[in-house]
């Protein structure tokens, strides 16, 4: 449906169906009406607007009504889409709802045995049960692999035994409204990387907002320490036995990123648009100029060509075929197109380019983090790289 995005020159949005199209126009509405309004006063004061939680949340758009009526399955498609949708608006947003959406729940559904994912996916979609996705450590990011540092002992009694877990965590997103974190720490017994589901109020546990950032203000991270916490057996994700399979949880992840990322070109490309074209000088609006509409087109094909990219990913999952260098191949390629869209939309705007008030500042700014998150540039090319050649090239 060409024009659904005044964003998606080649109509991308054609392929979702009537109720899928039904159900984002549900989510545009509330972030035209709930979070556009307020979000660049948050971004300012480095604060999440809590009150958009619950319009987010009511929403129910990991199960939406119009999709399930239609009789349809809710496809990785409709839900890349919804990512492009709340990036257009906002980075941190669509990053707190992915936290839930896409991060945690892809590590339940994907770690955790048939029963687990049978009692926890329907509290996960109704938020019921929030969580976040605990990976990261102050240390140890991109070498996360081998340098894990979070410990989990296991210890027996005669309720089934429990795990005791101590270390640290750090870029947390979201942990302060959640309710558990998918901790992954190293076995002592076996030092095999698993996942354990730990209340953020459990004895032991101490959270710590990351403060001063320049990116991502909205959204909330945290430091997370971690000592003596006590945890059930039942805890445990039971499909998480080694980092291998972490990293068939970051394959899915990596591909909602591609879209969140494919997003935000979409919001600065728009919001730059907007600018220019009522923007005068010279006695003529900004846009009428050579070197604006060149810029212009730039942006607007690195946007067709990251939804080109995202799409077609999406697809192929849809079809149950996931590839560790394809996931990374569209994060690498869009973060990429959207420091460079960001960029071109700060230069146009000119001085007001580097303020709110035009949200193109905060999408410029935003670039940045999400350029390194769920696997920074390089990582991602030598994952691409090692498909390529066949050759590990980390070390």
């Amino acid at each position: 449906m060409t024009g659904f995005f005044s964003s998606d020159q080649y109509g991308f949005a054609r392929l979702l169906t009537d109720a899928e199209r039904a159900a984002l126009l549900r989510l545009r509405s509330v972030l035209d009406e709930e979070v556009r309004p307020i979000v660049n006063e948050y971004w300012d004061r480095g604060e999440f607007p809590e009150q958009v939680i619950e319009p987010l949340m009511n929403l129910n758009l990991m199960a939406p009504a119009e999709v399930l009526a239609a009789g349809q399955k809710v496809r990785g498609l409709f839900g890349g889409f919804r990512n492009f949708e709340l990036a257009r608006v906002d980075a941190s947003v669509v990053t707190f709802y992915n936290a839930q959406s896409g991060l945690f729940r892809t590590t339940v559904n994907l770690g955790g045995s048939p029963e687990q994912v049978a009692d926890l996916d329907p509290k996960i979609i109704s938020y019921e049960y929030k969580g976040v996705f605990a990976l990261t450590e102050p240390e140890h990011g991109s070498d996360i692999a081998g340098g894990l540092e979070t410990s989990a002992t296991f210890e027996g009694d005669d309720d089934g035994g429990h795990w005791v877990i101590n270390g640290a965590k750090r870029w947390i997103g979201g942990a302060a409204q959640a309710d558990v974190l998918a901790v992954f720490a190293r076995d002592t017994a076996d030092s095999k990387v698993k996942c354990f589901l730990v209340p953020t109020d459990a004895p032991g546990v101490k959270l710590s907002k990351i403060e001063r950032k320049t990116s991502l203000r909205i959204m909330q991270n945290a430091d997370i320490e971690l000592t003596q916490v006590r945890v059930p057996a039942t805890a445990r994700l039971e499909k998480i036995n080694s980092f291998a399979d972490v990293a068939a949880c970051l394959r899915n992840m990596r591909s909602d990123v591609a879209w969140i990322a494919a997003g935000a070109s979409a919001g600065a490309y728009e919001a730059a648009l907007k600018y220019v074209s009522g923007r005068q000088q010279f006695g003529k609006p900004l846009a009428s100029f050579q070197l604006i509409q060149q810029k212009l087109a730039t942006m607007l094909t690195n946007v067709t060509a990251s939804l080109a990219m995202v799409v077609s990913l999406t697809q192929a999952q849809d079809e149950g075929i996931y590839v560790d260098e394809n996931s990374a191949m569209a994060k690498m390629f869009t973060a990429r197109m959207l420091r460079e869209t960001a960029a071109l939309a700060r230069e146009i705007c000119g001085g007001n380019g580097i303020v709110l008030d035009y949200d193109v500042a905060r999408f410029h700014a935003d670039a940045e983090a999400i350029y390194s998150y769920e696997g920074t540039d390089e990582i991602n090319a030598l994952i691409l790289g090692r498909a390529i050649t066949g050759i590990g090239a980390f070390r």
